[in-house]
């Protein structure tokens, strides 16, 4: 089977202004990532973790195709993404992967449906009646089918990010991406997005790969990949799966 995602000596330097050893104003370069390779299955679901800094939010842009390697390999359902043009790299992403951020990044001004919406009207092969249709299905699939006119500040944060995964579910990628989803949410309501994802997983046999600080978050996955100073530093299978009741 081929994989979801392939990668292959990733790495991804950045040149910033600063200043050198001897005191001399130069550009600096951060390793932001130092040679990854790793392959995630479909319908796995993949934890990455690691302190600030250690490259897995890096690792995760690139592998939402929201910036490019400095060097390696790449391959997102067997296709290589460093060969890809523009606008075939566009239509991947809009329709190949979901991405929910920590920030819920919701049109302050706009109903939860038709933040939903938006995937379908950007990609503009959809009609109006069937947008509709498939935001009203992914919003309750996430349990906001009685929320669909109201707008982010009439929702709490829990709800506000139901919306944000309904709007990464909409256009029914093969992956989805979550970078720190539960970071601005209490306990309880962390728990109750880490169990849309798992269900996610589990009954779709979606591929999922988070970003998460939380150890116990990581644990709702099938497998922990840690970074440190952008490399992986352990990769394993979780032994014992939290699971939400």
């Amino acid at each position: 089977m081929t994989p979801t995602i392939s990668v292959r000596d990733l790495t991804k330097t950045y040149s910033i202004g600063g200043v050198d050893k001897s005191g001399h104003a130069g550009d600096m370069e951060v390793h932001a990532l130092r040679g990854v390779s790793l392959d995630v299955e479909p319908g796995e679901f993949v934890s990455l973790t690691g302190p600030s800094g250690s490259g897995k939010s890096t690792f995760m842009h690139l592998l939402g195709c929201l910036d490019r390697p400095t060097s390696g390999r790449y391959l997102l359902n067997g296709l290589d993404v460093l060969a890809m043009p523009k606008r075939a790299l566009s239509k991947l992403r809009n329709t190949e992967i979901g991405f929910v951020f920590q920030g819920f990044n919701l049109l302050p001004r706009t109903s939860a449906l038709e933040n939903v919406e938006l995937p379908l009207l950007y990609a503009g092969t959809v009609n109006a009646k069937e947008r509709r249709e498939r935001a009203v299905e992914a919003l309750r699939s996430v349990g906001l089918g009685e929320r669909l006119g109201h707008h982010p500040n009439q929702l709490s944060g829990g709800q506000q990010q139901r919306v944000a995964i309904a709007r990464a579910l909409v256009n029914n990628p093969r992956l989805l991406l979550a970078d720190e989803p539960t970071g601005n949410l209490d306990t309880k309501t962390s728990i109750e997005v880490m169990g849309i994802f798992q269900r996610l997983n589990i009954e779709r046999g979606l591929t999922i790969v988070l970003v998460t600080h939380e150890p116990d978050i990581a644990e709702y996955g099938t497998r922990i990949v840690a970074f440190r100073d952008g490399s992986v530093r352990s990769d394993e299978a979780v032994q014992a799966r939290r699971k939400v009741a």
